[in-house]
């Protein structure tokens, strides 16, 4: 067992002293879903967690208790802006402090591996570096405020499919150099107080028992901090005792408890490695205010909560990608005269992608609200288009009334399974979720509403849940049917949630009574875990053809009468989420062949893409401009519309590759084979497999438009820091090369003002190490007026020339330093000779981006 104890730390000793063995025990098991034991004799309250990361909901999944919702990782990726990093943590642990939160469950700093990872919206790019860097800026916005952060999946969790039990193979260097870097630096570079073990084994052995809990983590990078058990991922005793697993969550109930007890008492377990745990655990709850006499290691004041909408919607538009613009945009301040505003996204976005890292804001601001708000005075047309979303809808709140309170929404009761009423309450929607939240013995939740049909016609009233259901209607029964998940996990009784639906009549005006009996199995009792919703069950998209050609059709209309038309398209909850991946990158429906309508009838048609990841567009080069917004957070309508106008620059880069064609896509499988993900591309993913595969993109990592134009010259290598002595020395493991500053002139020779991210690649075409094309190696963002010059200046450092062999070397001769706006655009190039005496060739020193 490696110990990890700075110096000067004699203040935990006394506490951990007063605790005999049970109570040690007993403090590394969580209290309850959410929060670990208090122990008042030791002055010890308990440390409350919360699932970020792109918001904080606190203890319970409820309506009823808002969230800022701020926008995906991938978007804020996109923006390549530390800074904006640093920001948006400062804004999660306001929350964290409104909510009574100490430890935000977040960033998620696991690799876009492949684009049909059904998390990765919650990643935040392909490459290691751009990935470390904002992990670090965010890590230290939430723990300069006193909130810990929680940089997870530790490590190599970067699919979905069997997560709980995919054994991933990969190599030690692949390792280091790619999904091991993001935590690196969110630990030696933020300080993380909390890393999150992953599910899932890498090479043969689960996470929560893995040695690399030990190496890297804590012998080569010198994390002091606690390792949290992602939920439930601690399966058993004795191995995960003895490796560097400190917290097991949740709790009351866990494998640790009497059999920890049990095995350290038999030697099986040394008493040293719980007294290490416990001392890990208080050092949290020092820096995060949980012990007496400690207060919140903050070192600035949390920003007020009620600027966390402007942040919202400063990041969104940071964030969104102009991926093509044939001079559609900006429109004219004024705006166009009339707009034809189509798709089911402009109305209903999505915000946030699905599974924990969900919240529930106060207020949404879609499309089509946020170019309503920013041009009153324009004609705006709004059509459906197709239909995306599939499965059970949850019926709007607004059309409900609560029978016995007469508030909007619904009423529940929770039973036990004696029947006995444990709590009756009003909840505001139809979409319900409780996370260990559940009434103490609930056998069986209740819920009646009184619902207003806004149409008249025929609806497939149904739930989403997995248990036993019973629905009636006006005390008729409707159904009465057992529904199993798609697996045995709590996860799939979450987020892959089974469906029954019966058509009933709707008529507009006329009152419905409708009570719904959720009896839940045994593994929702004991867990207090649940979730349902009620709803209208959508048309599949087999079924919806005829809709969709009437959608269409209408969309057409709308967008020949319109100056412009605005094509909103996105991705559905069933699509991306966590708990799978995904099947395919097209995007669902008809929405292809509305697209390719629309344009078609208006040569200014704008489409907006409402993803968190990678989609397919294979209308993109006959539409006059193609703007993405990731999932947008709650102001995306908002942003949308700054963005629009002109009022605020699209500022993002692409933080993955974006594929032509499903086909191209160079690393692609997320599915085990009988049991094993095998990585066999090794350090050859995203950006770097697809120049070593010879494919051309729709999209390169790096790339985006704005609204203005740059010209980049003079690039210089500056005098090579020699600190580091004997850089030639490639067999020596310290030697890490030397950090090189770099500068180069940018101008914007554009007529607004405007931002560029420019990005620095290494090569080497010589090597006898396998090594990708090109790497990145460092990046730059420079804001300018128009006709204004600005110099860059940029390090490289010494670990950008470095690979892993049993230690970090640094290879000597020639590598190549290319400089541009992406990963396939780098006009600028010179020559770095790394050896005895360090010396550079430029190749190039003037061109335009």
């Amino acid at each position: 067992m490696t110990t990890c104890r700075p110096a000067a730390e004699d203040y935990l000793e006394t506490p951990l002293g007063a605790l005999t063995l049970e109570q040690k025990v007993r403090l590394l098991t969580g209290a309850n879903f959410w929060s670990t034991h208090a122990e008042p004799a030791i002055g010890l309250r308990s440390i409350v967690f919360s699932d970020g990361p792109s918001g904080v909901r606190g203890v319970v999944w409820d309506e009823r208790d808002p969230s800022l919702n701020l926008p995906s990782a991938t978007a804020l990726a996109a923006s390549w802006d530390v800074n904006l990093a640093y920001r948006y943590g400062a804004a999660l642990a306001g929350e964290a402090r409104r909510k009574g939160v100490d430890a935000v469950l977040g960033p998620t700093i696991n690799l876009q591996r492949s684009p049909l990872a059904g998390r990765g919206f919650e990643a935040f790019s392909e490459d290691p570096l751009l990935t470390g860097e904002l992990a670090s800026a965010y890590v230290r916005g939430l723990q300069d405020h006193g909130v810990a952060a929680s940089p997870k999946h530790y490590v190599a969790n970067d699919s979905e499919t069997e997560r709980l039990t995919a054994d991933v193979d990969v190599d030690e260097r692949t390792l280091r150099e790619l999904y091991l870097v993001p935590f690196e630096w969110a630990v030696t570079d933020a300080g993380a107080w909390l890393v999150m073990s992953a599910y899932n084994s890498v090479r043969g052995t689960t996470m929560t028992e893995n040695a690399l809990l030990s190496t890297p983590l804590c012998t080569d990078w010198g994390f002091d901090g606690v390792v949290v058990s992602d939920w439930t991922a601690v399966r058993g005793t004795e191995a995960s005792a003895r490796a560097r697993q400190d917290l097991v969550m949740p709790g009351p109930v866990g494998p640790w408890g009497a059999a920890l007890v049990d095995a350290v008492r038999d030697g099986r377990v040394p008493a040293d490695a719980v007294d290490e745990k416990v001392r890990r655990l208080l050092r949290l709850a020092a820096r995060v205010g949980a012990l007496d006499g400690a207060a919140p290691r903050a070192v600035a004041p949390t920003p007020p909560v009620e600027q966390g909408p402007a942040l919202a919607r400063e990041v969104c538009a940071a964030g969104m990608v102009l991926l093509r613009n044939d001079g559609a945009l900006p429109w004219p301040a004024g705006g166009p005269r009339s707009i034809a505003l189509i798709g089911e996204h402009s109305a209903l976005p999505r915000t946030q992608g699905g599974g924990s890292a969900t919240v529930l804001p106060a207020q949404v601001t879609s499309p089509l609200d946020g170019l309503r708000a920013a041009l009153p005075g324009t004609h705006l047309v709004w059509s459906r288009g197709v239909p995306v979303r599939q499965g059970i809808l949850a019926l709007p709140s607004a059309s409900l009334t609560d029978p016995v309170s007469a508030e909007p929404g619904l009423r529940a009761r929770y039973l036990g399974a004696d029947g006995r009423e444990l709590l009756d309450e009003n909840r505001r929607a139809a979409d319900l979720v409780w996370l260990g939240t559940l009434p103490e013995g609930t056998a069986t939740v209740e819920l009646r509403t009184r619902y207003h049909p806004g149409e008249t016609g025929p609806i497939r009233l149904g739930v989403a849940a997995a248990g036993h259901l019973e629905v009636h209607l006006d005390g008729s029964p409707v159904f009465d049917t057992d529904l199993a998940p798609d697996g045995t996990s709590l996860g799939a009784a979450l987020f892959q949630r089974p469906t029954a639906a019966a058509e009933v009549d709707a008529v507009a005006g006329a009152t419905r009574d409708i009570t719904v009996r959720f009896h839940l199995p045994e593994v929702c009792r004991s867990s207090r875990i649940a979730a349902i919703t009620l709803g209208a069950e959508a048309a599949t998209w087999s079924a919806a053809e005829g809709i969709a050609a009437e959608g269409i059709a209408a969309a057409v209309a709308s967008a020949r009468a319109a100056e412009v038309a605005v094509v909103v398209v996105g991705t559905t909850p069933q699509l991306e989420s966590e708990g799978f991946d995904r099947t395919g990158l097209a995007l669902p429906g008809a929405q292809d062949d509305l697209v390719r309508a629309v344009a078609a009838a208006n040569p200014r048609t704008v489409v907006v893409v409402n993803s968190g990841g990678p989609v397919t567009m294979p209308w993109r080069d006959e539409v006059a401009a193609v703007l993405l917004g990731w999932f947008g957070g709650q102001e995306f309508g908002h942003a949308l519309a700054d963005v629009l106008l002109g009022h605020t620059e699209p500022g993002g880069r692409l933080p993955t590759t974006w594929p032509a064609t499903e086909a191209d896509v160079p690393v692609l499988n997320t599915t085990p084979e009988n049991g094993l993900l095998r990585y066999d591309e090794g350090i050859h993913i995203g950006y770097r497999a697809w120049l070593r595969a010879g494919h051309q993109p729709a999209y390169p990592f790096g790339h985006g438009l704005g609204y203005t134009t740059w010209d980049i010259a003079d690039l210089t290598i500056d005098t090579i820091d020699t600190t580091d002595a004997g850089a030639g020395d490639a067999d020596d493991a310290d030697n890490l090369g030397h950090s090189v500053p770099v500068t180069f002139t940018a101008r914007n020779t554009g007529q607004r003002a405007g931002r560029q991210v420019f990005q620095a690649y290494l090569s080497k075409e010589e090597s006898t190490v396998d090594r990708p094309v090109c790497w990145l190696a460092g990046f730059a963002t420079v804001r300018a007026e128009p006709d204004s010059q600005h110099q860059v200046r940029l390090t490289l450092p010494a670990r950008a020339f470095a690979h892993w062999d049993a230690g970090w070397h640094t290879e000597p001769g020639s590598y190549t330093l290319r400089i541009g706006t992406d990963a396939m655009h780098l006009p600028l190039a010179a020559r770095i000779s790394v050896g005895a005496r360090p010396s550079y060739t430029q190749q190039s020193s003037r061109t335009r981006p």
